[in-house]
């Protein structure tokens, strides 16, 4: 492995520091903006066009890369990406702030399309998948890390946006010096969202439902942290524990989901995300003690994180290789759109009923979609376990990370015609 790892430290590097200061940008902003008294509603539009704009970069930066090819993409969006940051510290105005977070988003899934197809390029299906459980750690350590750095400056200043700015371009560094050949992109066996509902609706609801829940959680639980009298260390660390319990969770939840029916997994992670968000009410009546806000966040995290993936595997057991980028593309169309919603519903709810509509807004979501499990599993039989494809847990940055995924059957082997759900 140490050779392979070798081979593609550069991409790993670049996704550290863009992480970083990405995560880091993604504090810095909210807090500012309670901190200058903007109102949840704002915060929540500047909080959503972060997504509006990864949902334009997974339409449109894929054709772009094809364009001007995958060097000229990645530098052109990493300096674009860069001008967006420091634009953050000039300017403090909550609407100028949602155009740049649009762009910001924008130019991410351009980037992150033109990483994960060098990585691809430097794969086989021998190491695909502990290269890929490497690059997921990489990438939740740098976000919890991001998190944790805002306590480094003081909100008030601009040391946040200028550091976020610094990182992101000395993560185009490592990329633009490689000697390694940029790859190229294959075209993918086209699937319209119609098409993908029709073969697994389970997998297309979750992924919009996982975007409602994880959009509210990055836009507003920071927010949530300061509004019951946590400081800026401690809403960082209710904000790191949500993104460290995602990590240590996936392994164990996607274990069982390779053994039993993945939609009894779901149903089960969903149904214990809908009691951790009563306990958080319940926190609320108690004072909201810190560890119980820590370890209700990170229990959370670990539950609700594991929601996309368990989608994508359930779409991936009834795809065929040729297209999984264009199901992943579909489905982070769906995450994104349910991701814009999200910080939006949450905000309103937070407004109009308190902070703790934060844990109540992300109970019902997790709640309506245990019951639309359950319906679903009442209407189709269980795909046989044998037949499922193992978990991988992909990054929700770009489609083409569906290339990484390592499928177990062979490429022209069949996948399964009955229904997925």
């Amino acid at each position: 492995m140490l050779p392979i790892l070798t081979s593609v430290s550069s991409i790993f590097v670049a996704v550290l520091l863009f992480m970083l200061g990405n995560s880091l940008l993604a504090i810095t902003l909210p807090l500012k903006m309670e901190a200058a008294g903007v109102a949840n509603e704002l915060t929540g539009v500047v909080m959503a066009a972060y997504f509006a704009g990864l949902l334009a970069g997974c339409i449109y930066g894929k054709t772009l890369i094809f364009r001007v090819g995958h060097i000229r993409a990645f530098a052109g969006l990493s300096a674009l990406n860069v001008g967006a940051i420091l634009c953050h510290a000039m300017i403090f105005d909550p609407m100028a702030w949602a155009v740049l977070r649009f762009v910001s988003g924008l130019c991410i899934a351009g980037i992150f399309s033109a990483l994960e197809s060098w990585l691809n390029d430097r794969l086989d299906n021998t190491n695909r998948g502990r290269v890929l459980g490497v690059y997921m750690v990489i990438t939740y350590f740098a976000m919890a890390l991001g998190q944790l750095s805002i306590n480094v400056w003081d909100v008030d200043s601009a040391g946040g946006f200028i550091a976020a700015a610094l990182l992101t371009s000395l993560a185009i560094v490592p990329v633009a010096l490689t000697r390694a050949e940029a790859p190229s992109l294959a075209k993918a066996a086209p699937i319209t969202m119609g098409e993908l509902y029709r073969i697994s609706p389970l997998a297309v609801t979750s992924a919009v439902c996982s975007g409602l829940m994880l959009g509210a959680f990055w836009g507003m639980g920071a927010i949530f942290g300061r509004e019951i009298g946590l400081s800026v260390f401690e809403t960082s660390l209710f904000t790191g524990s949500y993104i460290f319990g995602g990590l240590l969770l996936q392994i164990p939840i996607g274990r069982l989901s390779d053994r039993f029916d993945r939609r009894t997994v779901l149903c089960n992670v969903l149904a214990g995300a809908t009691m951790v968000c009563f306990a958080g009410l319940a926190a609320g009546r108690l004072g909201d003690p810190l560890p119980v806000v820590l370890a209700l966040a990170a229990l959370l995290g670990g539950a609700i994180s594991n929601v996309y993936p368990l989608a994508i595997a359930q779409a991936f057991d009834y795809l065929d290789r040729e297209q999984y980028v264009a199901g992943a593309s579909r489905m982070l169309m769906a995450f994104s759109v349910g991701a814009v919603a999200g910080p939006l519903v949450c905000s309103i709810a937070m407004s109009w009923l308190g902070p703790h509509a934060f844990f109540g807004y992300i109970g019902v979501i997790a709640g309506l979609l245990t019951a639309f499990v359950l319906y679903r599993m009442g209407r189709r039989k269980p795909l046989p376990v044998e037949e499922q494809l193992d978990f991988v847990a992909l990054p929700r940055m770009s489609p083409v990370a569906a290339q990484l995924y390592p499928d177990a059957k062979a490429a022209d082997e069949p996948k399964p015609t009955m229904p997925a759900d």
